[in-house]
């Protein structure tokens, strides 16, 4: 069978772009049932059950075959069926398990990923770590300050709204199945709260570093964003166009970022563990995000992090970091949503 599938009815709607793929000799057996919780996505399938050979399964997708075909394999032996179509297809890699609840949970999930990033990016620490680190990113929830459309910066005035507190808990959700060693966030009310929540149920150390703090936008905080163009026109033109020569007063606060963002970096991966948590905000997560990939203050507007949004990079032995994941909200918007990496 080489074609595209076509959706299944009645299944979660979640799901990438169709793709071609083949049979292969592995088939499916029938059990009671099988919930995938891989690559961020949760699906119940009845009468299902995979067959693992020693592969990592990564599914980005719910299908049904095109040809209403009840046995389907991929990858490296994977496969499932549920009574005339295909439940769960694509990728694999290396090593899956069953938990005792019939809940399959990978180590980390890959579709296709790299094997190896030597050399990709440089070092994010001034000298190599004992072991790799996978940190995951994410921005606090949406804030006061940020219904109201008000430049926040550094200001503790805006505190985390009704909805922001329930976007951490999604976070908190989404995350559940991750052991993390440590969390680290901003002192920040906004963020240190969606920390608080994220972090709840847990015992590991949640730390609180300066380096996290947002930019300092001076005199501009408070304001309505409205008010600020108004204002002062050709500095919030820079501020929105020009972040690189944006300066309040001689001062330069993007710049400023990108040197405390590589601070916050040596400082998080300086940490003993191998999966941390940061919580803040973001300008912040900009900076740290852009200076991970090589890329100066000019581009500090070339990435964004919604409200809630997680992104995640791993760090290999050498400090060299990659971009796994970048502002994934799926949580926010689909039930039952847990992120395995």
């Amino acid at each position: 069978m080489n074609s595209s599938p076509a959706p299944a009815q009645n299944l979660p709607r979640v799901m990438t772009t169709p793709v071609a793929y083949s049979v292969p000799s592995h088939v499916a057996t029938m059990n009671p049932k099988f919930t995938s919780t891989l690559w961020g996505i949760s699906i119940g399938c009845e009468k299902a059950q995979p067959i693992v050979s020693n592969c990592r399964v990564s599914v980005t997708g719910v299908r049904a075959a095109a040809d209403g075909s009840r046995e389907v394999g991929f990858g490296n032996g994977f496969g499932v069926s549920r009574e005339g179509h295909t439940c769960l297809i694509l990728g694999t890699t290396k090593g899956v398990a069953l938990n005792g609840n019939g809940t399959m949970v990978t180590e980390r999930p890959f579709t296709g990923g790299a094997i190896d990033f030597r050399r990709a990016t440089a070092p994010l620490t001034p000298k190599p770590m004992e072991n790799a680190k996978t940190v995951v990113l994410v921005r606090h929830g949406l804030s006061s300050w940020n219904e109201e459309g008000r430049v926040q910066g550094s200001s503790d005035k805006s505190v985390l709204s009704d909805v922001g507190k329930l976007q951490a808990i999604r976070v908190r959700d989404s995350l559940s199945q991750l052991d993390f060693d440590r969390c680290f966030a901003s002192p920040i009310t906004r963020a240190k709260t969606s920390a608080e929540l994220i972090w709840e149920g847990r015992e590991k150390p949640l730390v609180y570093l300066d380096t996290l703090r947002e930019a300092n936008l001076h005199f501009l905080e408070g304001m309505l964003n409205s008010e600020a163009r108004e204002q002062y026109p050709e500095l919030f033109r820079s501020w929105r166009e020009d972040p690189l020569n944006f300066n309040v007063n001689g001062v330069y606060p993007v710049v400023e970022l990108w040197a405390k963002a590589k601070l916050a970096w040596e400082e998080i991966l300086s940490a003993p563990g191998e999966r941390l948590l940061v919580v803040t905000h973001k300008s912040i997560l900009r900076a740290m995000l852009c200076t991970a990939l090589g890329l100066g203050p000019d581009r500090f507007r070339g990435v964004d992090v919604h409200n809630a949004g997680v992104s995640t990079f791993t760090v290999n032995t050498r400090g060299e970091p990659m971009l796994a994941s970048l502002n994934r909200t799926a949580h926010l918007h689909v039930d039952g949503v847990h992120y395995l990496d």
